[in-house]
């Protein structure tokens, strides 16, 4: 079999000048749709920080959106390439189907995340507690949610679990109750430190008169007293009161004279001394 060259040059020239064309039309659609979409998602976000779209949901859906736009871009530089788009569809069906079933439990944080968005039992912004961690929503994302703990710890929680797991929200109400438990010896005069302590709480702008605050006796042994404190306060203002709160009933009850209970050791040596009299 003799090679015919000038027929294999012709029907090489012939390929290079038809796929050749479509490629080089390709690799622009591709590079001008590649600026497009970033352009777009910028234009996006500014849109949605004007429309006063909520921070917990914009980068969900900048998400979802930057998704979409890379697809629909893939698809047009395929088509352009002149391959069958059903075929290349089938291919991407199936091939999103194996990627469903290799990611289920990424698909199970996809639908936390929206049921989250849908839900909203929290929003960025927000200090919850949850799965056993606590802290500040820093960003709601399609498949986690990231928290920053008090010391700036960075936690991420994926949204499957976190949709269906039990959620405490400190910030939703506008004001928070704080208990302060304050142990005593009974020898003390209750109706005097009770006293002591509503002083303390007429002279403290921050507790709140609604809901009005109550000191009662709320367990008592042979050896303590412990009478609880229940203050509500704006929530912003909660943990700094709360802190300068126990710092100045401390104060008070040592200018006051007010008793701690007996130390354990010499609770015990009381009950052997006792014990050995009988």
């Amino acid at each position: 079999m003799v090679l015919d060259i000038d027929s294999i040059r012709d029907m090489v020239l012939n390929i290079v000048m038809l796929y050749g064309f479509r490629l080089v039309v390709a690799v622009v659609i591709l590079i001008i749709g590649t600026w497009v979409v970033k352009r777009l998602n910028r234009l996006l976000q500014n849109l949605m920080l004007r429309k006063g779209v909520d921070e917990s949901l914009r980068p969900f859906l900048g998400s979802i959106i930057n998704v979409a736009l890379w697809v629909l871009l893939i698809v047009l530089v395929v088509a352009q390439l002149g391959l069958e788009m059903t075929s290349f569809i089938a291919v991407l069906g199936s091939a999103g189907l194996a990627i469903g079933l290799a990611l289920q439990g990424s698909l199970s944080n996809f639908a936390g995340g929206v049921l989250i968005l849908t839900i909203k039992p929290f929003r960025v912004g927000d200090f919850i507690e949850a799965q056993g961690q606590a802290g500040t929503v820093h960003l709601i994302n399609i498949f986690n949610t990231v928290i920053k703990t008090g010391n700036n710890q960075v936690i991420y929680m994926p949204n499957g679990p976190l949709a269906s797991s039990v959620v405490v929200n400190y910030s939703v109400e506008p004001i928070r109750r704080m208990e302060l438990n304050l142990v005593i010896s009974p020898e003390n005069d209750l109706v005097a430190v009770k006293h002591l302590l509503q002083g303390l709480i007429e002279t403290e702008p921050r507790i709140l008169p609604e809901p009005a605050p109550v000191i009662a006796v709320t367990a008592f042994t042979e050896y303590s007293l412990t009478i609880s404190m229940r203050l509500w306060a704006k929530k912003e203002e909660f943990w700094p009161l709360n802190w300068e709160m126990n710092e100045r009933v401390k104060i008070t009850f040592e200018q006051n004279g007010v008793k701690a209970p007996a130390p354990v050791q010499k609770r015990e040596m009381v009950t052997v001394q006792q014990n050995s009299r009988t």
